[in-house]
Protein backbone atom coordinates (compact mmCIF):
# COMPACT_ATOMS: atom_id res chain seq x y z
CA UNK A 1 0.00 0.00 0.00
CA UNK A 2 1.39 3.37 -1.00
CA UNK A 3 1.96 5.75 1.81
CA UNK A 4 0.37 9.16 1.72
CA UNK A 5 2.33 12.37 2.18
CA UNK A 6 4.04 12.78 5.50
CA UNK A 7 2.14 15.01 7.92
CA UNK A 8 3.71 18.40 8.56
CA UNK A 9 5.99 18.58 11.58
CA UNK A 10 4.49 20.17 14.66
CA UNK A 11 6.39 22.97 16.40
CA UNK A 12 5.39 24.01 19.91
CA UNK A 13 5.69 27.71 20.54
CA UNK A 14 5.07 29.75 23.66
CA UNK A 15 3.47 33.20 23.66
CA UNK A 16 3.30 35.62 26.57
CA UNK A 17 0.72 38.29 27.36
CA UNK A 18 2.62 40.43 29.88
CA UNK A 19 0.37 42.96 31.62
CA UNK A 20 1.17 45.96 33.82
CA UNK A 21 -0.62 49.14 34.84
CA UNK A 22 1.00 52.51 34.16
CA UNK A 23 -0.66 55.87 34.87
CA UNK A 24 -4.05 54.16 35.33
CA UNK A 25 -3.79 52.42 31.95
CA UNK A 26 -3.51 48.68 31.34
CA UNK A 27 -0.37 48.04 29.29
CA UNK A 28 0.86 45.01 27.37
CA UNK A 29 4.45 44.20 26.40
CA UNK A 30 4.85 44.00 22.61
CA UNK A 31 7.60 43.18 20.15
CA UNK A 32 7.96 44.01 16.47
CA UNK A 33 9.45 41.08 14.55
CA UNK A 34 11.66 42.07 11.64
CA UNK A 35 11.30 40.68 8.17
CA UNK A 36 7.54 40.68 7.57
CA UNK A 37 7.39 43.83 5.42
CA UNK A 38 10.97 45.10 5.49
CA UNK A 39 9.83 48.35 7.08
CA UNK A 40 10.10 48.11 10.85
CA UNK A 41 8.00 51.23 11.40
CA UNK A 42 5.13 49.61 9.46
CA UNK A 43 5.37 46.22 11.14
CA UNK A 44 2.35 45.17 13.20
CA UNK A 45 3.12 44.45 16.82
CA UNK A 46 3.26 40.97 18.26
CA UNK A 47 3.48 39.33 21.64
CA UNK A 48 6.75 37.95 22.96
CA UNK A 49 6.99 34.51 21.38
CA UNK A 50 9.54 31.73 21.23
CA UNK A 51 9.93 28.02 20.51
CA UNK A 52 9.85 25.24 23.07
CA UNK A 53 12.90 22.98 22.87
CA UNK A 54 12.02 19.60 24.44
CA UNK A 55 15.71 18.75 24.75
CA UNK A 56 16.77 22.04 26.27
CA UNK A 57 13.75 23.12 28.33
CA UNK A 58 12.52 21.20 31.35
CA UNK A 59 9.07 22.86 31.47
CA UNK A 60 7.00 25.20 29.33
CA UNK A 61 7.03 27.89 32.01
CA UNK A 62 10.81 27.84 32.44
CA UNK A 63 11.19 28.07 28.66
CA UNK A 64 8.75 30.99 28.57
CA UNK A 65 10.58 32.89 31.28
CA UNK A 66 13.93 32.31 29.60
CA UNK A 67 13.00 33.47 26.12
CA UNK A 68 10.94 36.47 27.31
CA UNK A 69 13.95 37.67 29.31
CA UNK A 70 16.27 37.06 26.36
CA UNK A 71 13.91 38.69 23.87
CA UNK A 72 12.72 41.68 25.89
CA UNK A 73 15.25 41.89 28.78
CA UNK A 74 12.28 41.76 31.15
CA UNK A 75 11.94 39.30 34.03
CA UNK A 76 8.47 37.81 34.50
CA UNK A 77 6.73 37.61 37.86
CA UNK A 78 3.28 36.02 38.20
CA UNK A 79 2.59 33.58 35.33
CA UNK A 80 -0.33 31.26 34.54
CA UNK A 81 -1.12 29.15 31.50
CA UNK A 82 -3.84 30.65 29.35
CA UNK A 83 -4.86 28.50 26.39
CA UNK A 84 -3.48 26.47 23.48
CA UNK A 85 -3.78 28.00 20.01
CA UNK A 86 -3.41 25.87 16.90
CA UNK A 87 -5.43 27.44 14.08
CA UNK A 88 -4.13 27.01 10.56
CA UNK A 89 -2.68 30.11 8.95
CA UNK A 90 -0.71 31.23 12.00
CA UNK A 91 2.51 29.43 10.96
CA UNK A 92 4.33 31.68 8.51
CA UNK A 93 4.41 34.92 10.53
CA UNK A 94 5.50 33.05 13.64
CA UNK A 95 8.35 31.38 11.79
CA UNK A 96 9.79 34.86 11.33
CA UNK A 97 9.88 35.16 15.12
CA UNK A 98 12.01 32.07 15.50
CA UNK A 99 9.29 29.50 16.09
CA UNK A 100 9.50 27.74 12.76
CA UNK A 101 11.44 24.58 12.10
CA UNK A 102 13.78 24.13 9.14
CA UNK A 103 12.14 21.99 6.48
CA UNK A 104 13.81 19.94 3.78
CA UNK A 105 13.11 20.97 0.19
CA UNK A 106 9.65 19.78 -0.78
CA UNK A 107 8.71 18.93 2.80
CA UNK A 108 5.41 20.25 4.14
CA UNK A 109 5.69 23.42 6.23
CA UNK A 110 5.65 23.03 9.97
CA UNK A 111 2.43 23.47 11.94
CA UNK A 112 2.87 25.84 14.88
CA UNK A 113 0.95 25.13 18.08
CA UNK A 114 1.24 27.94 20.59
CA UNK A 115 0.69 27.68 24.34
CA UNK A 116 -0.34 31.08 25.62
CA UNK A 117 0.54 32.45 29.05
CA UNK A 118 -0.73 35.39 31.07
CA UNK A 119 1.92 37.22 33.11
CA UNK A 120 1.30 40.08 35.56
CA UNK A 121 3.91 42.53 36.76
CA UNK A 122 3.74 45.55 39.12
CA UNK A 123 5.79 47.84 36.86
CA UNK A 124 5.78 48.57 33.15
CA UNK A 125 9.55 48.99 33.15
CA UNK A 126 10.90 50.27 29.85
CA UNK A 127 13.49 47.86 28.53
CA UNK A 128 16.52 48.51 26.39
CA UNK A 129 15.68 45.59 24.12
CA UNK A 130 15.32 46.67 20.48
CA UNK A 131 11.84 46.59 18.95
CA UNK A 132 10.21 46.03 22.37
CA UNK A 133 7.74 48.44 23.95
CA UNK A 134 4.71 48.74 26.21
CA UNK A 135 1.41 49.57 24.53
CA UNK A 136 -1.99 50.35 26.07
CA UNK A 137 -4.57 47.63 25.65
CA UNK A 138 -6.94 50.23 24.20
CA UNK A 139 -4.71 50.51 21.12
CA UNK A 140 -5.79 47.00 20.13
CA UNK A 141 -9.32 47.01 21.62
CA UNK A 142 -10.58 50.63 21.69
CA UNK A 143 -14.20 49.44 22.01
CA UNK A 144 -13.44 47.78 25.37
CA UNK A 145 -12.90 50.97 27.43
CA UNK A 146 -16.21 52.02 29.01
CA UNK A 147 -14.72 54.03 31.89
CA UNK A 148 -16.12 57.26 30.40
CA UNK A 149 -19.29 55.68 29.08
CA UNK A 150 -19.97 53.99 25.77
CA UNK A 151 -16.84 54.60 23.65
CA UNK A 152 -17.06 56.22 20.22
CA UNK A 153 -15.41 53.12 18.74
CA UNK A 154 -18.34 50.97 19.87
CA UNK A 155 -20.80 53.32 18.15
CA UNK A 156 -18.93 53.08 14.83
CA UNK A 157 -18.64 49.31 15.16
CA UNK A 158 -22.37 49.05 15.89
CA UNK A 159 -23.15 50.71 12.55
CA UNK A 160 -20.74 48.36 10.74
CA UNK A 161 -22.26 45.28 12.38
CA UNK A 162 -25.78 46.37 11.49
CA UNK A 163 -24.71 46.75 7.86
CA UNK A 164 -23.10 43.30 8.03
CA UNK A 165 -26.35 41.86 9.39
CA UNK A 166 -28.40 43.56 6.69
CA UNK A 167 -26.25 41.99 3.96
CA UNK A 168 -26.94 38.45 5.22
CA UNK A 169 -29.54 36.15 3.63
CA UNK A 170 -32.92 36.53 5.38
CA UNK A 171 -32.48 33.27 7.30
CA UNK A 172 -29.22 34.50 8.86
CA UNK A 173 -30.03 38.17 9.34
CA UNK A 174 -31.72 37.88 12.72
CA UNK A 175 -29.02 35.52 14.01
CA UNK A 176 -26.25 37.93 13.05
CA UNK A 177 -28.02 40.84 14.69
CA UNK A 178 -28.67 38.81 17.85
CA UNK A 179 -24.96 37.96 18.13
CA UNK A 180 -24.01 41.60 17.65
CA UNK A 181 -26.63 42.74 20.15
CA UNK A 182 -25.39 40.33 22.83
CA UNK A 183 -21.67 40.99 22.26
CA UNK A 184 -21.74 44.78 21.88
CA UNK A 185 -24.72 45.66 24.11
CA UNK A 186 -26.93 46.93 21.31
CA UNK A 187 -30.57 47.98 21.72
CA UNK A 188 -30.35 48.21 25.50
CA UNK A 189 -28.66 44.84 26.07
CA UNK A 190 -26.28 44.80 29.08
CA UNK A 191 -22.55 45.15 28.55
CA UNK A 192 -20.53 42.14 29.68
CA UNK A 193 -16.86 43.12 30.00
CA UNK A 194 -15.72 39.48 30.00
CA UNK A 195 -16.80 38.85 26.40
CA UNK A 196 -13.65 40.36 24.90
CA UNK A 197 -12.78 37.25 22.89
CA UNK A 198 -16.36 36.82 21.71
CA UNK A 199 -16.42 40.41 20.45
CA UNK A 200 -13.10 40.10 18.63
CA UNK A 201 -14.11 36.82 16.99
CA UNK A 202 -17.41 38.35 15.91
CA UNK A 203 -15.57 41.23 14.23
CA UNK A 204 -13.17 38.76 12.63
CA UNK A 205 -16.02 36.57 11.39
CA UNK A 206 -17.77 39.64 9.99
CA UNK A 207 -14.64 40.41 7.97
CA UNK A 208 -14.16 43.75 9.71
CA UNK A 209 -10.76 43.26 11.35
CA UNK A 210 -7.63 43.78 9.25
CA UNK A 211 -6.49 40.30 10.30
CA UNK A 212 -9.58 38.78 8.64
CA UNK A 213 -8.79 40.43 5.31
CA UNK A 214 -5.13 39.43 5.60
CA UNK A 215 -5.88 35.78 6.40
CA UNK A 216 -8.37 35.53 3.52
CA UNK A 217 -6.09 37.22 1.03
CA UNK A 218 -8.54 40.07 0.60
CA UNK A 219 -8.37 43.84 0.81
CA UNK A 220 -9.96 45.63 3.72
CA UNK A 221 -12.36 47.38 1.36
CA UNK A 222 -13.59 50.93 1.59
CA UNK A 223 -13.62 51.98 5.22
CA UNK A 224 -13.52 55.40 6.75
CA UNK A 225 -10.45 56.40 8.70
CA UNK A 226 -12.63 56.65 11.82
CA UNK A 227 -13.85 53.04 11.44
CA UNK A 228 -10.33 51.75 10.84
CA UNK A 229 -9.24 53.44 14.07
CA UNK A 230 -12.28 52.06 15.91
CA UNK A 231 -11.34 48.51 14.88
CA UNK A 232 -7.97 48.83 16.64
CA UNK A 233 -4.38 48.14 15.63
CA UNK A 234 -3.78 44.72 14.07
CA UNK A 235 -1.21 42.27 15.39
CA UNK A 236 0.79 39.58 13.66
CA UNK A 237 -0.70 36.13 13.14
CA UNK A 238 -3.41 35.43 15.74
CA UNK A 239 -1.76 37.43 18.50
CA UNK A 240 -4.72 39.78 18.90
CA UNK A 241 -6.93 36.75 19.50
CA UNK A 242 -4.46 35.57 22.16
CA UNK A 243 -4.51 39.04 23.71
CA UNK A 244 -8.34 39.05 23.71
CA UNK A 245 -8.30 35.67 25.44
CA UNK A 246 -5.99 37.04 28.12
CA UNK A 247 -8.13 40.12 28.74
CA UNK A 248 -11.26 37.97 29.02
CA UNK A 249 -9.49 35.70 31.52
CA UNK A 250 -8.14 38.56 33.60
CA UNK A 251 -11.43 40.46 33.71
CA UNK A 252 -13.16 37.36 34.94
CA UNK A 253 -10.46 36.38 37.39
CA UNK A 254 -10.24 39.69 39.28
CA UNK A 255 -13.83 39.01 40.43
CA UNK A 256 -13.00 35.79 42.26
CA UNK A 257 -9.24 35.90 42.95
CA UNK A 258 -7.13 38.84 44.20
CA UNK A 259 -4.79 38.76 41.20
CA UNK A 260 -5.02 42.54 40.79
CA UNK A 261 -2.49 42.85 43.60
CA UNK A 262 0.10 41.22 41.32
CA UNK A 263 -0.10 44.48 39.35
CA UNK A 264 0.50 46.72 42.38
CA UNK A 265 3.74 47.81 44.07
CA UNK A 266 4.38 46.82 47.67
CA UNK A 267 2.83 50.08 48.92
CA UNK A 268 -0.09 51.74 47.17
CA UNK A 269 -3.02 54.05 47.77
CA UNK A 270 -6.60 52.79 47.57
CA UNK A 271 -7.24 55.20 44.72
CA UNK A 272 -4.33 53.71 42.74
CA UNK A 273 -5.75 50.25 43.40
CA UNK A 274 -9.19 51.32 42.21
CA UNK A 275 -7.72 52.86 39.05
CA UNK A 276 -5.85 49.63 38.34
CA UNK A 277 -9.05 47.57 38.66
CA UNK A 278 -10.91 50.02 36.43
CA UNK A 279 -8.14 49.89 33.82
CA UNK A 280 -8.43 46.10 33.62
CA UNK A 281 -12.24 45.95 33.82
CA UNK A 282 -12.72 48.87 31.43
CA UNK A 283 -15.52 50.14 33.65
CA UNK A 284 -15.89 52.76 36.41
CA UNK A 285 -16.29 51.63 40.03
CA UNK A 286 -18.19 53.29 42.85
CA UNK A 287 -15.53 54.62 45.21
CA UNK A 288 -17.35 54.02 48.51
CA UNK A 289 -18.61 50.57 47.51
CA UNK A 290 -15.14 49.61 46.35
CA UNK A 291 -13.60 50.58 49.67
CA UNK A 292 -16.31 48.83 51.67
CA UNK A 293 -15.66 45.66 49.65
CA UNK A 294 -11.95 45.95 50.44
CA UNK A 295 -12.66 46.34 54.16
CA UNK A 296 -14.86 43.24 54.18
CA UNK A 297 -12.29 41.21 52.25
CA UNK A 298 -9.42 41.77 54.69
CA UNK A 299 -7.05 41.87 51.73
CA UNK A 300 -5.38 45.20 52.52
CA UNK A 301 -3.77 46.75 55.57
CA UNK A 302 -2.83 50.36 56.27
CA UNK A 303 0.86 51.06 56.68
CA UNK A 304 0.46 54.17 58.79
CA UNK A 305 2.33 56.16 56.15
CA UNK A 306 1.17 58.92 53.84
CA UNK A 307 1.86 59.25 50.12
CA UNK A 308 2.39 62.95 49.49
CA UNK A 309 3.10 62.49 45.76
CA UNK A 310 -0.50 61.91 44.73
CA UNK A 311 -0.90 65.25 42.96
CA UNK A 312 -3.73 66.13 45.34
CA UNK A 313 -4.66 65.48 48.95
CA UNK A 314 -2.12 63.19 50.67
CA UNK A 315 -3.42 59.62 50.93
CA UNK A 316 -2.63 56.69 53.21
CA UNK A 317 -0.49 53.88 51.88
CA UNK A 318 -1.66 50.27 52.09
CA UNK A 319 -0.19 46.84 51.43
CA UNK A 320 -1.63 43.56 50.19
CA UNK A 321 -2.02 41.07 53.06
CA UNK A 322 -0.67 38.09 51.15
CA UNK A 323 -0.75 36.02 54.33
CA UNK A 324 -4.56 36.25 54.28
CA UNK A 325 -4.55 33.81 51.36
CA UNK A 326 -3.33 31.08 53.69
CA UNK A 327 -5.81 31.85 56.47
CA UNK A 328 -9.06 31.28 54.56
CA UNK A 329 -10.47 31.16 51.03
CA UNK A 330 -10.33 34.61 49.48
CA UNK A 331 -12.63 35.84 46.74
CA UNK A 332 -12.33 38.77 44.36
CA UNK A 333 -14.10 42.10 44.55
CA UNK A 334 -17.55 41.40 43.04
CA UNK A 335 -17.01 44.07 40.39
CA UNK A 336 -20.50 44.06 38.83
CA UNK A 337 -21.87 45.24 42.19
CA UNK A 338 -19.47 48.15 42.46
CA UNK A 339 -20.35 50.28 39.46
CA UNK A 340 -22.02 53.65 39.65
Amino acid sequence: MARGPAPPPVVIGLSAVVVAVRDAEAMVLTVRPRGLTGDLAAEPAGLPFGPFDPDGHRTFELALRAFVTAQTRFDLGYVEQLYTFGDRGRDAPLADMGAGAESAPGAPPSRVISVGYLALTPQAVDTEAPDTSWAPWTRFFPWEDWRQGRPAAAVLIEDALRRWSDRAPPAQRDLRLARARLAFALDGAPWNEERVLERYELLYGAGLTPEAARDRGETSGERSEALRAALGAPMISDHRRILATALSRLRGKIKYRPVVFELMPEAFTLLALQRAVEAIAGAPLHKQNFRRALERSGLVEGLGRIDADTGGRPAELFRFRRESLNARPVSGLSLPLLRD
